[in-house]
């Protein structure tokens, strides 16, 4: 007798292949058996006219901390994510120490978009190695779950307080190489670290990691070639600056393992937008040119982003701006009521190169969420508009409108890539080869960004729009990440592997729309979610977690460690670029 039995759906294993209808049988938390009217089982799902399929696969999140306040990992279990993998960015949480905590709990607050609040009360932060920190987490989160080591919390570790401004001398080089090296051992994924300008801490400095020499950099991405089954993941200034594609290529050849970096993000289907996807690509043709491998995410959709002056994410690395942020809130509330200061910031920011040179089109923001009175009629209403109406320049009405509300306006940048030829560009880069669909920062920037839905994204458009084939949209969703992690047994369905199994239906899939949540801990400040539709059930590890749209109580999933759950990805025999 099965445990589990999936009855009646078509299966799409996740190789590529057509589907075939077909039962699933579960015994152990493995496959046992693909095919035609297998036996009884002490739990059936039916799926006749949906989809069988891997459980989907994201390799960039930012679960760190939520998976103590939300064992869950909500709203990705929902959308038929079985295997996470966080620790991205250089932003992992371990390895701890007190001082690093009291550090790198406001840095994460204003990096990565997660309230202060809800970091202390809903993590205990009382942990010091990383096998401590995956210790705490195992054997009660309901999927899967990976995660790097991160460059910022190493050196803050090592370094203390000297780890925001300073080179690290020899000593403080051989402690982070013990860190690492202890954290590989115990079980992280990988290394992972950020030299992005968008990444700067809660005092409006560079991020640890952003201080780190090139040197620095390849010496800690070396040493997980002496691992088994570990990862590298490094973020780049995206404007692909001269000197960026080298340095993932030696990133790559340093650890002797592939490379990912993020994201790759397409904003239309103009001139300028393909040309800078094909400068980003180019990177990989570099790097594959010269034995290495460099790999850029993707995202499924076109991101909508919120953006405030509390926190300055996204507004800080436009030229001029980062010492706004290093001020005290009143302190730089007093700074903006300055014309002169003003005028210095418009100009400054309109200096600024690629995607934040377009980014200072103030006219084009819209308003989306405001705090105070006398903003409400703005709510939806453009900063060119009111600025017309008020007879104002653009930066003086949005400034004015974040005054009146301390700064905690909501402004919305244009997405831009939303329309039909833009999807038809982006399906191309989904099946790239030197592409992976993904980017999520799923349990990152709350109240900023809704790419955590990439995968309801991907098979919602894809089906609108006849985009790809189904069985590429399950296989972009599935082997190809699973792969890129070197994940063993996961991503696609056979028998012997893990029982990771999301059934959904082909002809609605898709996410609904994007709302806020209030069920962070310790705030009433809520977080962007969006619903899944179209996914009954998900199974992890072979047993429910959703069924019928409604979690379970079932906490299967595994953490992930490497070598034993992942083997070496190497960097020979990748094929040409497809694309």
């Amino acid at each position: 007798m099965y445990d589990l039995k999936i009855s009646g759906g078509t299966v799409l294993d996740g190789s590529g292949a057509r589907g075939q209808v077909a039962d699933v049988g579960i015994r152990e938390g493995r496959i046992v058996d693909i095919g035609p009217a297998l036996g009884a089982a002490r739990e059936t799902l039916s799926a006749e006219g949906k989809i069988v399929a891997p459980g989907f696969v994201d390799v960039h999140t930012h679960y760190d901390a939520q998976v103590f306040w939300d064992p869950t990992l909500s709203p990705s279990c929902y959308h038929g994510v079985t295997t996470v993998i966080g620790g991205n960015c250089g932003f992992s949480i371990a390895p701890l120490n007190p001082e690093a905590g009291n550090y790198l709990l406001p840095m994460l607050a204003r990096v990565e978009g997660m309230p202060q609040e809800t970091l202390k009360a809903g993590v205990p932060w009382d942990w010091q190695s990383f096998g401590d920190y995956l210790g705490r987490i195992e054997n009660r989160i309901a999927v899967n779950a990976g995660f790097m080591v991160g460059h910022s919390a190493v050196r803050r570790v090592a370094m203390g307080e000297r780890a925001t401004g300073e080179q690290a001398n020899a000593d403080d080089m051989e402690r982070m190489k013990s860190l690492v090296t202890r954290s590989l051992k115990e079980g992280a994924l990988g290394f992972s670290t950020t030299v992005s300008p968008t990444h700067n801490d809660a005092e409006g400095r560079p991020v640890p990691s952003r201080h780190a020499t090139r040197e620095e950099l390849l010496a800690l991405a070396s040493l997980v070639k002496d691992f088994e089954g570990t990862m590298l993941e490094l973020l780049p200034n995206l404007n692909f600056d001269e000197g960026t594609a080298e340095l993932l290529t030696d990133f790559s050849l340093a650890g002797a393992r592939p490379v990912n970096w993020n994201v790759l993000a397409l904003g239309g289907s103009d001139e300028a937008s393909v040309a800078r996807a094909k400068k980003q690509l180019a990177a990989t043709d570099y790097a594959r040119a010269r034995g290495a491998e460099v790999i850029a995410l993707t995202f499924a959709g076109a991101p909508t982003i919120r953006i405030n002056l509390v926190s300055g994410f996204v507004f800080d690395a436009l030229n001029g701006w980062a010492p706004l942020f290093r001020l005290p809130l009143a302190e730089r509330m007093q700074r903006l009521r300055d014309s002169a200061y003003r005028t210095q910031l418009d100009e400054s920011a309109k200096t600024s190169q690629g995607t934040f040179g377009r980014l200072a089109c103030w006219e084009t923001f819209r308003i989306v969420e405001v705090h105070s009175a006398a903003n409400r009629d703005f709510v939806g209403k453009t900063v060119g508009d009111i600025a017309k109406a008020q007879n104002k320049r653009p930066i003086d009405a949005l400034i004015d409108i974040a005054l009146a509300d301390e700064l905690k306006t909501s402004f919305m940048p244009p997405a831009g890539g939303e329309d039909d030829d833009t999807y038809r560009l982006r399906a191309k880069l989904w099946t790239d080869n030197r592409t992976v669909v993904g980017a999520s920062d799923a349990g990152a920037h709350m109240d900023m960004i809704d790419t955590f839905a990439f995968s309801t994204q991907l098979l919602g458009k894809s089906r609108q729009l006849e985009l790809i084939p189904i069985e590429e949209a399950v296989r972009q969703l599935t082997s190809v990440p699973a792969r890129l992690a070197g994940l063993r047994e996961r991503g696609e369905l056979r028998v012997g592997w893990h029982a990771d199994v999301v059934v959904f239906d082909p002809a609605t899939v898709g996410c609904g729309p994007v709302y806020t949540k209030f069920d962070l801990p310790g705030t009433r400040e809520g977080r962007l979610y969006a619903d899944a539709l179209g996914i009954p059930h998900v199974i992890v590890n072979g047993k429910t977690i959703v069924r019928d749209g409604a979690l379970m109580p079932a906490r299967p999933g595994t953490v992930i460690r490497s070598g034993r759950d992942t083997y070496t990805v190497k960097l020979q025999g990748r094929q040409p670029a497809t694309a």
